[in-house]
């Protein structure tokens, strides 16, 4: 197993990210939100992943910025869990929605729940 994440699987349209927050569905495990829509087939990989943290709750960069980093980590190791199960393909969006400087075990758990709600709740 490839733990990667590649330029090729960062979402950086903003018409896609756009849509995200118009259409798009989610689901929550706090201190995470996860922000989902289908691709269309012409895609070349079966996710295209985003995080965000908000400028509300955390003021200096320095801070988003690291959780930016925790984030794109722990979906790096963990992203086999939708590859495995994911039958289309879709584009995701992680907001950070807590207020207090997480840790990598906090976040891991978290994405790790997170992940299976997705999976239950794009299988029906």
């Amino acid at each position: 197993m490839k733990f990667s994440y590649s330029k090729v699987e960062k979402l950086k349209s903003r018409k896609v990210i756009e849509s995200l927050f118009t259409e798009g569905q989610s689901v929550g495990v706090f201190p995470l939100r996860l922000f989902y829509i289908e691709l269309p087939e012409t895609e070349t990989t079966i996710t295209k992943t985003a995080v965000s943290v908000s400028k509300k709750n955390f003021r200096l960069a320095v801070h988003r910025n690291k959780i930016k980093r925790l984030l794109r980590e722990t979906f790096r190791l963990n992203k086999h869990l939708i590859l495995d199960n994911a039958s289309k393909k879709y584009a995701l969006l992680f907001l950070y929605v807590g207020k207090d400087m997480p840790d990598f075990d906090l976040l891991n758990k978290s994405i790790k729940k997170v992940m299976h709600k997705f999976i239950e709740q794009t299988k029906n």
